[in-house]
């Protein structure tokens, strides 16, 4: 496990404060990873007339698809799930380059949005780009 401090430049005392840590993912975290991205797609699943099992189909497919991708096009990023008090609370991809740091994406679970925590962790990337003098961009 990964704690705020041991992650380079990922640190500060908003992070602290929230008790942030940092793993990196494995093949055991797919059913906490498809739940994080499942919960991003909730208000646009809600207006379609599909029955339960296709949005659970479509979700399946879709995030199987985008983590194939992340993991095939960004094979040195960091691929991190975030953890609150040792509870997996969201997911956070970088990818730190020679030219720029990249978020290729950062998701919380809905119980855990609107609290700071991703203020605070769009701060500390920030903040890790303008120590390195490097721009932050976002996939």
């Amino acid at each position: 496990m990964f704690y705020v401090s041991a992650v380079p430049y990922l640190k500060g005392e908003v992070l602290t404060r929230h008790d942030l840590t940092f793993r990196a993912i494995t093949d055991a975290d797919h059913p906490f990873l498809k739940q994080v991205y499942a919960s991003t797609r909730e208000e646009e699943l809600a207006i379609v007339s599909w029955s339960e099992e296709q949005k659970q189909a479509f979700l399946e497919f879709q995030f199987h698809a985008q983590h194939t991708f992340y993991q095939n096009q960004f094979g040195d990023a960091a691929f991190w799930v975030i953890e609150q008090t040792s509870l997996a609370i969201g997911r956070l991809y970088l990818d730190r380059r020679a030219s720029e740091i990249c978020i290729i994406d950062i998701a919380l679970l809905p119980a855990y949005r609107n609290r700071g925590i991703g203020t605070a962790l769009l701060d500390a990337v920030l903040a890790e780009g303008q120590a390195k003098n490097q721009p932050v961009a976002i996939h």
